[in-house]
């Protein structure tokens, strides 16, 4: 790869704006590559994983789940952001477990992405769960979450048709399509 270190923006000073459970919005002073000052606003994100957890018969186990940012219920695969230090792969089996009542006894790492680059540190981990079992659900206080099982034909036509609009169930049903299990390097 081209070597772009002279597009780095070199931090100058920082400061906390906002400190939320688990969000934070924070406000920095960089120099540009001209020289340049500017500020740059971002919300610093724990990272967070996401659930594929796959049926026996090739279809996927996902869930409705109201999300207040748009006052619509959502179709999405499982996913849930981790605690400070936590590794990837072990959130993503409390969650799994958590949201849907299911464990799993084989899981691939599939990728690492950044779903949105110009205001958020998030990372999301994507994890593809096979081989699962019954175990019973146990939701966080407050988290009201249905589950539902698509076909791959069903949950492509769902896309197709707008009725999956969630960004990171998007890219894994995309990536599921056109990549299938290939895995990248984690991060």
């Amino acid at each position: 790869m081209t070597d772009f270190n002279h597009l780095n923006e070199t931090t100058l000073d920082s400061e906390r704006v906002f400190e939320g459970k688990f969000l934070h919005v924070q406000r920095d002073k960089v120099r540009l590559p001209d020289g340049i000052q500017a500020e740059r606003e971002y919300i610093q994100h724990p990272g967070a994983v996401m659930i594929i957890p796959q049926l026996e018969d090739g279809s996927y186990l996902m869930e409705y789940q109201y999300r207040y940012p748009f006052h619509s219920v959502m179709v999405e695969f499982p996913a849930g952001k981790m605690e400070l230090g936590e590794d990837p792969l072990y959130t993503a089996q409390r969650e799994l477990e958590e949201e849907t009542g299911y464990c799993a006894h084989t899981w691939q790492f599939l990728t690492a992405f950044h779903p949105i680059v110009s205001y958020t540190s998030e990372t999301i981990y994507m994890y593809l769960a096979k081989n699962l079992y019954p175990t019973q659900v146990n939701l966080d206080e407050g988290e009201f979450i249905e589950t539902l099982t698509l076909s791959k034909e069903e949950a492509m036509n769902w896309v197709k048709s707008g009725q999956i609009r969630d960004g990171k169930t998007l890219i894994a049903l995309l990536w599921l399509a056109q990549l299938g299990e290939h895995t990248c390097p984690p991060l």
